[in-house]
């Protein structure tokens, strides 16, 4: 009897090993016919089988019909449970085990980790220490996720401290999960020495620790990681290729290849050598890693090649599918997307929510707003990061208003704001200067427990800056727990907003002192308030330290360089800079050629325009301010009358406001001020300040009284309290000793309570810069040193 039961044992796990269901239930009938049914280890195996083939009623039935049960039976149906996901069900059936062991506790704390339940899984793990059980390598792996997964690494490291204490730290499981603890923590240094503590590293671990790195923008540690993966013979599966293929990605990894050579090869590259070793291994049908590779090429905007792997594919999916829309989102072709999403449902798949979410997201990078709007009302019920999406192209495209009447029909809704959703807001209540609205949202985000989070911290210090209130804003900084970049960012960037430069340059010393290292918007915002400064020999040594940290190549940074030098008179420098710089786009052109104009040079702007020209970049409506600027202080009138007429013509730049004050001002400059009126009148916006003040400017250097006033009129009907008006034709009447007509306007200015906005002069010495303010006499009324050098 004993034999024949120990052979349908044997049987019955070949059946669970192989999920052979009807092979089982026959073995099932023949124990019931044979009247072993009362064997409990038989029983046991049933029971586990049923679980196997998710039968788990079966599971339960037979569980219920067992005359006698030990622990292995709880054991088996707790794990029947746990294995369909009946969570409820598994932790009455725990409650109710008469006896348990560390089998019983390390199932449901699994079951409870793998399902999305991190924090009831810490509990259940504190209730078994509290019990006296001692976890073994599976506890702490189970462990190990679920605080990675909640971002808890106290608990993290208190789990650490127990496995070393039991001796588990060098078990190959438990080591692997600690590290993924660590790096899902952004704990990158611990990670590190969890890697190193790892006695014989696998897939697993080097996987892990490549996309710590990466997540870290340790991009270069994570390529050479993998080369030393390959040189170490470690197995690679498609899971270690996939995360090398999400480190090429990455925005920086054109500077590191797969092999030790020291040539510097495009982004694209490495991708492409992780393709070429994905067919080596025999992983092109592979789908999984078939979308990391479209990732990777839609990301680094090659389509062709996504395009060709993806009609390629044996077998696609959703997610190659809105992978597909994503990367035409990159490439702002909207109407590509559209295209991609018609042949989705063609194929018969049916767009999920990632989709729209893709659709939305490639409308708003085109500019397409209306398509986007109409892309999200069309939803039946819009996701949280659908709303933040439609929310975030309203407010970059600066539909201030309609991004906060969107936020409104959200609250309308019952739809929870998260903390993105709030800093998006909080950026169009800056834009439209609603600091009340904004000290709601502010009160808002104390309620959600928000306030804390350093990305909300860093759009409340913005807006509380653009509405003035930079007190509140520092404030705010001051209580931030740990400061990110991107705290330091906001609050430098607020306090140049609010002309406080001196105070900036002391925060970046301070960030600097405290290990932060600065990005790009750093660099571009210190630079910023050099020029402000006209600080030549700050901006000189913040070079030095872009130098050092290589971000000599960065666009955005460059062109705030550029400026910096012209705007303090330097502009050789600005023109030595621009010329070694690799990659120039428009804004890099636009700054340099600004910065001719702003020092007179106009001869050179127009020709560093016709280079660009030259080059293929095209001009956008910036760049014709900047050289008919140049035009104009130059003298270059038929220069600049070709230029503004080729904008149309040649460029599909409809002229703007801005563009016409240019020409208006050349012609003024010139004399030609019957030409400069004639083009007003035919102007289609004449209801602005500028234009008029320029033509009265030009009136007064040419003495032409009549249309001063007219120009003079039509300014105070825009702008009664505008000083511009008064000051320009009381100066024009006094040049020609016309002294009634100019004590007139004067004492018209005084009725009205015009005030004019004094002057202010700097000059830079060794210790900083002076700045001093002069009344309309030309009276020093104050001086105040603005010291920019620590």
């Amino acid at each position: 009897m004993e034999t024949e039961a120990t052979y349908l044992a044997n049987l019955l796990k070949t059946c669970i090993d192989n999920k052979g269901h009807l092979a089982g239930k026959l073995i099932h009938a023949h124990i019931l016919r044979s009247r072993l049914s009362a064997d409990t280890f038989l029983s046991n195996r049933l029971i586990e089988f049923y679980a196997k083939c998710n039968a788990i009623d079966a599971s339960r039935r037979l569980f219920d019909q067992m005359p006698k049960r030990d622990i292995y039976t709880w054991n088996a149906i707790l794990g029947a449970y746990c294995k369909a996901s009946k969570l409820e069900d598994a932790h009455v059936l725990f409650a109710e085990m008469p006896e348990r062991n560390i089998v019983s506790w390390n199932t449901l704390i699994s079951a409870l980790a793998r399902n999305g339940f991190e924090r009831k899984a810490l509990g259940v793990y504190h209730r078994m220490r509290w019990e006296g059980f001692m976890p073994t390598h599976f506890t702490l792996a189970s462990v190990f996720s679920a605080c990675g997964a909640l971002i808890d690494v106290d608990c993290g490291r208190r789990c650490h401290g127990i496995s070393t204490k039991i001796g588990l730290d060098s078990n190959m499981y438990v080591g692997n999960a600690l590290l993924g603890m660590y790096a899902k923590c952004r704990c990158i240094e611990d990670a590190i020495q969890a890697f190193g503590d790892v006695p014989e590293p696998n897939e697993v671990s080097f996987t892990a620790m490549m996309g710590a790195l990466a997540d870290s923008d340790q991009v270069d540690e994570a390529f050479r990681l993998f080369r030393l993966m390959l040189r170490n013979r470690i197995h690679v599966d498609s899971v270690s290729l996939s995360s090398v293929l999400g480190v090429c990605s990455r925005e920086g990894c054109g500077e590191f290849g797969l092999h030790d050579s020291n040539d510097v090869l495009p982004s694209n590259a490495h991708g492409q050598q992780v393709h070429c070793l994905t067919i080596k291994l025999g992983f092109e049908t592979d789908i999984h890693l078939s979308n990391s590779l479209l990732d990777m090429y839609t990301k680094n905007g090659n389509m062709d090649s996504a395009e060709m792997i993806f009609v390629n594919m044996p077998i696609v999916s959703n997610v190659s599918w809105n992978v597909m829309i994503a990367g035409c989102g990159l490439k702002y072709q909207s109407n590509k997307a559209i295209e991609y999403l018609q042949r989705m449902q063609h194929h018969g798949f049916e767009p999920d929510e990632v989709t729209c979410v893709n659709m939305l997201v490639a409308c708003i990078r085109s500019g397409d707003i209306e398509a986007g709007r109409q892309m999200f009302d069309g939803m039946l019920s819009p996701s949280l990061s659908s709303w933040n999406t439609i929310l975030s192209g309203y407010s970059r495209n600066e539909n201030h208003k309609e991004a906060v009447k969107l936020f409104r029909e959200m609250q309308f809704q019952s739809v929870q704001p998260d903390r993105t959703t709030l800093a998006i807001i909080l950026s169009s209540l800056a834009g439209m200067m609603l600091m009340e609205s904004g000290r709601q949202v502010h009160a808002v985000s104390q309620k959600a427990s928000f306030h804390t989070d350093i990305y909300l911290a860093s759009g409340l210090i913005g807006m509380y800056s653009k509405c003035g209130k930079i007190e509140t804003a520092k404030r705010i900084f001051d209580r931030i727990a740990e400061l990110d970049i991107v705290g330091w960012n906001s609050m430098m960037a607020g306090l140049s907003l609010n002309s406080l430069d001196k105070e900036a340059f002391t925060y970046f010393k301070q960030m600097r002192e405290k290990g932060m290292f600065p990005s790009q918007f750093s660099y571009a915002t210190i630079l910023s308030c050099c020029a402000k400064l006209s600080s030549l020999s700050q901006g000189r040594q913040v070079h030095s330290q872009m130098v050092r940290e290589g971000y000599m190549n960065d666009a955005y940074v460059g062109s705030a360089l550029i400026d910096m030098y012209s705007k303090c008179g330097d502009v050789d420098a600005a023109r030595c800079f621009f010329d070694m710089m690799l990659g120039k786009n428009t804004v890099t052109w636009n700054e340099m050629i600004h910065g001719y104009a702003q020092n007179g040079r106009g001869d050179e702007a127009v020709l560093l325009y016709e280079d660009m020209i030259g080059s293929g970049e095209k001009p956008d409506g910036i760049t014709f301010v900047a050289v008919l600027t140049a035009c104009s202080h130059s003298g270059l009138v038929e220069t600049g009358i070709k230029i503004f007429n080729s904008m149309r013509q040649e460029h599909g730049v409809e002229p703007s406001v801005d563009h016409y004050t240019c020409i208006i001002d050349s012609l003024g400059r010139a004399g030609r001020l019957h030409e400069a009126e004639v083009l007003i009148d035919m102007m289609p916006c004449k209801d602005d300040t500028i234009i008029w003040e320029v033509l009265l400017s030009s009136c007064r250097v040419h003495a032409d009284v009549s249309l001063a006033r007219r120009a003079a009129e039509e300014l105070l009907l825009l702008d009664p309290q505008n000083s511009a008006p008064y000051v320009l034709l009381a100066n024009i009447y006094s040049s020609l000793g016309r002294w009634d007509d100019a004590k007139a306007v004067r004492q018209l200015m005084s009725e009205k309570q015009v005030v004019k906005d004094p002057g202010y002069s700097w000059i830079e010495h060794k210790n900083g810069m002076l700045a001093f303010v002069v009344d309309d006499d030309s009276r020093m009324v104050n001086d105040e040193a603005v010291v920019v050098n620590d």
